[in-house]
């Protein structure tokens, strides 16, 4: 290489914030003397820090402006990244979607199905349980024949158990319970709420003031002025 040649990475721009840190260090310093923990006590010193302020807002605006500069790049490719990866996620999920509607309407009647023949499982559960418990509060305990029938009154029970057991075991895959839920009186929810979370009131409450105590009055909301720096 030519030794007039300039190396690798000879044209990489400046940092904009290192270059605004250099171009305001006076302001900096200025305002890192007069925030020292100790606050003015005079119109002089007022005056003197709201001189330092004033410059020091348009350094923080400048490094604002300078750290979009800095990041804007980086934000553009990632932007740019998770756009072009979700073409492949969103059609990937609409093929899911399709795929779980092809079988949803025969899922919903077979779970129906399965969930019929469950009920009935444990219908003739229940049935047979109490013909053993009948049997067995009947048998003569000097009749082996009777202590027989008891005993395959309650095997009786036990396959009839696992029978309904396993239906259950039978309802298709790739389902989830779903609850739903309709507001049918908006007044009635809201007393309800107001008297059995008054928390979740509270904060709704506290929240719908905040953002509307400019605008709107409101009853048991008081709303006054200051002036503050900034």
């Amino acid at each position: 290489m030519n030794a007039m040649t300039p190396g690798i990475g000879h044209n990489s721009p400046p940092d904009p914030i290192e270059m605004l840190l250099a171009e305001f260090d006076p302001v900096i310093s200025e305002a890192q003397n007069w925030a020292d923990g100790e606050p003015v006590t005079d119109e002089q010193g007022m005056n003197a820090v709201d001189a330092v302020l004033k410059d020091f807002k348009g350094y923080r605006s400048a490094l604002t402006k300078a750290g979009k500069e800095r990041t804007d790049p980086l934000h553009k490719a990632w932007k740019a990244e998770v756009a072009a990866v979700k073409v492949y996620t969103d059609d990937a999920d609409r093929m899911q979607s399709a795929l779980v509607a092809t079988v949803a309407p025969f899922k919903a009647k077979l779970a129906e199905q399965k969930a019929a023949e469950e009920r009935a499982a444990w219908e003739e559960t229940n049935r047979l349980r109490r013909e053993a418990e009948a049997k067995a509060a009947e048998a003569n305990a000097a009749d082996v024949d009777a202590q027989r029938e008891v005993a395959a009154a309650k095997q009786a029970v036990i396959d009839a158990e696992k029978a309904a057991k396993a239906t259950a075991k039978e309802s298709p895959k790739g389902m989830r319970k779903t609850v739903h839920h309709e507001v049918t009186d908006m007044r009635a929810l809201v007393n309800w709420i107001a008297a059995n979370d008054k928390d979740a009131m509270a904060g709704f409450a506290t929240e719908y003031a905040r953002r509307n105590h400019k605008t709107t009055e409101m009853a048991g909301v008081r709303v006054w002025q200051t002036k503050e720096a900034y």
